[in-house]
């Protein structure tokens, strides 16, 4: 008796251990109407409203659109990003601008319980985000356009179906039973953390596993971007096909250069000029533009992409890209500046900026890029080499902004600095070299974006000995034409420093011990180079009064060969 009672206990434990559960359950999302499903998860959100009329939980829209979504709470303000246009409006109002123009909602965003929603129809417009809500459960499911949806179906012989569960087992309750040919969205291939299933939604927009025995595949769903509010054609940036961008920086600090002076610039073909610069924390910018010069640049067929500087004050910079008002109001006058003076860019040159406004910064270039771009002027942005310095590295995200802008100028320069407390080379070139690939392949900015940055200067370096055993290190920057002379007077015979890869002289005078790294013939072939091995845009050069006359044919001729 007893031995049966082990025997029937037994069986039964392997029944409940083995048999699939067929309880149902109801999943939490169900507890109210119009839960929101992205990628084939719940948001944990739910929207408010029905047909065109539906808005969605801030969270949610920005986990769907990442930085194409931002709020700010001081002025109310939403503002949507994409490459082509610039939505703004406010909470409660249907009035809004889009590319500055007027532009009317159809339905505002509203608060309720503290809770800001926006309505899903301009991100319908802009973005193409499409929507689908489920009569039966009323889930509501978004979609990013031009995005592929694996899918599977039931199997045809599975008479009785297959069973949608709350989890990738069969122990797992029902959330769902699933007619025989049943199309199911595959959000996640079968992986071996869950046991093989597949994780899927149904035509309900329920979610849940399936076994990967129940199901074959099918044809995978493209989303269409019907809807989406896009320019015909893409704005193209550089025109100019067969060469590679040549641009050069004129520093302009107070008086304008005489272009009669300049000379030939050969294989130039932008220059960026230091126009712009930002007075205070309202936005106000500071020109120093001139007409003269821009019209002789384009009578050389050289584009003109003036540069806008933030002054290198944080307090001032931190107040400026605060608010959509003083962002906007920066955006106008660029804008307008560049009608005026008939400018083909913009360079932005933001530095000394303080880590917590890294996200205005990214906000700031993505409102500005999309006006510009209807003007047709080409938006570009300077990034230091990636370090640990806050103020002049970090509030750089860089992989950001490279998915906005045009063009990344990658300052390669100043590896030692005006005051570094040790002599050394202004740009090594294995650190110039090393400094262009981790932008690469560390924060993924398109080679066809990045240009390098080159300094056409070098340091002179004084070591002074300190009188306890040490020595003391100042430095000054010299052009190309005053270093050569320096080299002539002294009687010096450059030799290469293998280290750096570049020329290099010492001498004495008295007591102290001078130091140059040269920048050079054969750095320069050498920087162009670098373009050529890592497919990039171009080459940006600091500044045009610190190159020698000679050096505009040799960077042309390396730069541009073998470009079709």
């Amino acid at each position: 008796m007893f031995l049966l009672f082990v025997m029937a206990a037994g069986a039964a434990w392997w029944l409940s251990a083995n048999l699939p559960n067929s309880e149902h359950t109801t999943p939490d999302y169900r507890s109210k109407p119009s839960a929101i499903m992205i990628r084939g998860e719940w948001t944990g959100a739910y929207a408010r409203g029905d047909g065109e009329g539906i808005r969605l939980p801030l969270e949610v829209a920005q986990k769907l659109l990442g930085d194409g979504v931002r709020y700010e709470s001081g002025t109310e303000s939403i503002i949507l990003t994409t490459d082509t246009g610039v939505l703004h409006f406010k909470t409660g109002d249907l009035d809004a601008t889009l590319n500055r123009k007027p532009f009317t909602l159809r339905f505002s965003a509203e608060k309720v319980d503290g809770k800001l929603y926006l309505p899903l129809a301009p991100l319908k417009e802009l973005f193409g985000v499409r929507s689908e809500v489920e009569d039966g459960t009323g889930i509501v499911t978004l979609l990013m356009p031009d995005s592929t949806i694996p899918r599977v179906s039931v199997k045809e012989g599975k008479k009785k179906g297959a069973k949608l569960r709350s989890g990738p087992d069969k122990s797992y309750p029902i959330v769902e039973d699933l007619e025989p040919g049943a199309a199911l969205r595959a959000w996640s291939e079968s992986k071996d953390e869950d046991n093989g299933w597949y994780r899927v939604q149904a035509k309900s927009g329920q979610i849940g596993f399936v076994s990967p025995k129940d199901v074959e595949p099918l044809e995978a769903e493209k989303v269409s971007s019907a809807g989406k509010n896009d320019q015909d054609k893409p704005f193209v940036a550089w025109k100019t096909e067969g060469q590679r961008i040549n641009l050069t920086w004129e520093a302009i600090y107070s008086v304008q250069p005489d272009t009669k002076e300049i000379g030939e610039l050969k294989g130039v073909n932008v220059v960026s000029p230091t126009w712009f610069e930002l007075l205070d924390g309202t936005g106000t910018i500071r020109s120093k533009a001139d007409a003269g010069y821009s019209a002789w640049a384009r009578a050389k067929g050289i584009q003109v992409w003036g540069l806008f500087n933030n002054s290198f004050d944080p307090d001032r910079t931190t107040q400026a890209l605060a608010s959509y008002e003083s962002r906007f109001r920066m955006i106008q006058q660029l804008s307008a500046y560049a009608k005026t003076f008939r400018l083909q860019g913009i360079n932005i040159d933001f530095e000394n900026v303080k880590t917590s406004d890294k996200d205005n910064l990214v906000q700031f270039v993505r409102e500005m890029t999309p006006i510009l771009h209807e003007q047709g002027l080409v938006v570009s942005i300077d990034v230091t080499p990636k370090s640990s310095s806050e103020m002049w590295s970090l509030f750089l995200d860089r992989a950001r902004l490279g998915q906005v802008v045009d063009f990344m100028m990658l300052m390669a320069y100043d590896e030692h600095w005006a005051s570094s407390p040790v002599a050394g080379s202004v740009s090594s070139l294995p650190w110039a070299e090393n400094s262009v690939k981790r932008l690469l392949e560390e924060e993924d900015v398109p080679s066809e974006k990045l240009i390098l940055g080159i300094p056409f200067y070098a340091r002179e370096w004084t070591e002074t000995p300190d009188g306890q055993g040490g020595v003391k290190v100042s430095s000054k920057a010299y052009g190309m034409d005053a270093i050569a002379k320096t080299i002539k007077s002294k009687k010096l015979t450059p030799t290469v420093d293998e280290e750096t890869g570049q020329h290099y002289v010492e001498y004495k005078d008295k007591d102290v011990v001078k130091k140059i790294w040269l920048e050079d013939d054969k750095s320069i072939q050498a920087r162009a180079e670098l373009v050529k091995k890592y497919n990039l845009a171009g080459i940006a050069s600091w500044s045009r009064s610190f190159a020698s006359e000679d050096i505009w044919a040799l960077l042309d001729k390396h730069l541009q060969s073998g470009k079709q």
